[in-house]
């Protein structure tokens, strides 16, 4: 009996960095598990669609799929959007099991791929002495997504023992300009930025717009493919298949 399938489902974007950002950390996952079927989907604004690869895996024989939401936060998405497609998935396929794994979620393990990403920012605005850091992120309605990303900056700041703001790009207030005059209204002159999404986008470059116009001096490119967020994938759907597993 073959494995799972293991089906990688992002939300989609119209920018197509996005659905390329997203591809290549696919391709990293497929290198660490190159006996796996592992397949990208999106929810929305991209191909292909959840449907269109469900129904590729099914003629491919396989009746088991654990699919890993790329999400950083268990907001709408992932509490209404995925067990929605998955639904109605197993609805079309009579037979078909489809489980879906934890999102990826807000671990420190990411932390490092953070600072990276900064310290490549840092590097080409050929700034060296910082004042305050923003970690900002895409934003709930839900005030336990809010309170995930602000615990987060506080173990961030804690560890570059320097101040910091979770700022939002949508939803919950303070957008990542208000956070950065803000620290800039205490006297703080070096606050940095950095993009806690898995790749770019409207709101990625809607937070760097507003950090930037503030005065930030610099903005980190977001997490992008790397290997921390592929080998997660493949902790995630581990999980994912043993719960397939008949009791």
């Amino acid at each position: 009996m073959s494995a799972p399938a293991l089906i990688a489902l992002a939300h989609g974007s119209r920018d197509p960095r996005s659905a390329a950002t997203i591809n290549a950390l696919v391709a990293q996952t497929r290198e660490l598990r190159p006996d796996l079927r592992i397949e990208t989907a999106f929810l929305d604004h991209a191909r292909p669609r959840f449907d269109k690869v469900v129904a590729k895996l099914v003629k491919a024989g396989f009746d088991e799929i654990v699919v890993v939401p790329l999400l950083l936060t268990d907001a709408f998405h992932a509490s209404v959007d995925v067990p929605d497609v998955i639904e109605k998935a197993m609805s079309d396929h009579p037979g078909l099991q489809i489980r879906a794994s934890k999102v990826l979620g807000l671990k420190m393990s990411f932390l490092k791929v953070l600072d990276q990403r900064l310290r490549e920012a840092l590097k080409q605005a050929r700034v060296r002495e910082l004042d305050a850091l923003v970690l900002a992120a895409a934003g709930s309605s839900d005030p336990l997504v809010t309170q995930a990303v602000t615990r987060m900056a506080r173990v961030w700041g804690t560890h570059h023992k320097l101040p910091v703001t979770a700022a939002f790009a949508s939803m919950t207030p303070p957008a990542t300009g208000e956070a950065v005059r803000a620290f800039r209204n205490e006297g703080k002159r070096h606050v940095a930025v950095a993009s806690l999404f898995i790749a770019p986008g409207l709101l990625p470059d809607r937070a760097a717009e507003l950090a930037l116009e503030a005065g930030a001096v610099a903005v980190s490119e977001p997490l992008g493919a790397d290997l921390e967020l592929a080998r997660t994938i493949v902790a995630r759907y581990l999980v994912g298949a043993v719960e397939l597993v008949p009791v």
